[in-house]
């Protein structure tokens, strides 16, 4: 019974310890350097390709620059990365998840209306204006929509030097998931299954 309870304690330590290192892997170095680099200077550390996002008005739509290790490989093993976010007025940026850090959004300009919706299916919303912050926790579907008659423009920062963006939209609908399977899943037809399907083709 003794050696029943000592396994269980070390399956769930075990199990627990997972858990709280999920996330971007520690490095045991001050960073990362890319394969085939053996020296670098402060430009290595610096990335210039979001001047182009923050001294321009936001065009039609949504868009996004990002910096992320990709963009800026000494990101790698930092556990950090952000993105600009641009909407003009009346654009949506769809619901999406990151599954590997929570979004932390900074609201420059504009108004935005923003949500999540947690593991128990329930939506939080918030109007912000310019100088408000807003969490969306790890992995949580959530979306963000210029309902005003202006532009505005965010600055969103996460927890991973790559956190991975994975649009519900084009998941669902864009992806080659059989039709008949959707439309019993979304409890309609097929041929609004092509609708939509055809509406994210555009």
């Amino acid at each position: 019974m003794a050696l029943n309870k000592v396994l269980f304690l070390m399956l769930l330590a075990f199990a627990t310890s997972h858990v709280a290192t999920a996330g971007d892997p520690d490095i045991t170095s001050d960073f990362i350097l890319p394969p085939n680099v053996t020296a670098v200077d402060g430009s290595f550390f610096t990335y210039t390709g979001l001047r182009s996002a923050v001294n321009s008005q936001p065009g039609a739509g949504f868009s996004v620059s990002k910096a992320a290790s990709a963009e800026l490989p000494a990101l790698l093993g930092q556990s950090v990365s952000l993105a600009v976010l641009k909407y003009s007025a009346g654009s949506v940026n769809p619901p999406h998840t990151h599954p590997r850090s929570a979004e932390l959004l900074f609201l420059v300009q504009g108004y935005l209306e923003v949500g999540f919706v947690d593991t128990g299916n329930k939506l939080y919303t918030q109007s912000l204006q310019p100088g408000d912050v807003f969490v969306f926790p790890k992995g949580l579907i959530h979306y963000q929509y210029c309902n005003s008659g202006s532009a505005a423009v965010a600055v969103s920062a996460f927890g991973s030097a790559n956190a991975g963006t994975v649009s519900v939209p084009k998941s669902v609908f864009a992806t080659g998931v059989d039709d008949v399977v959707l439309a019993k899943s979304f409890n309609t037809d097929v041929a609004t299954i092509q609708k939509l399907k055809a509406g994210l083709a555009n």
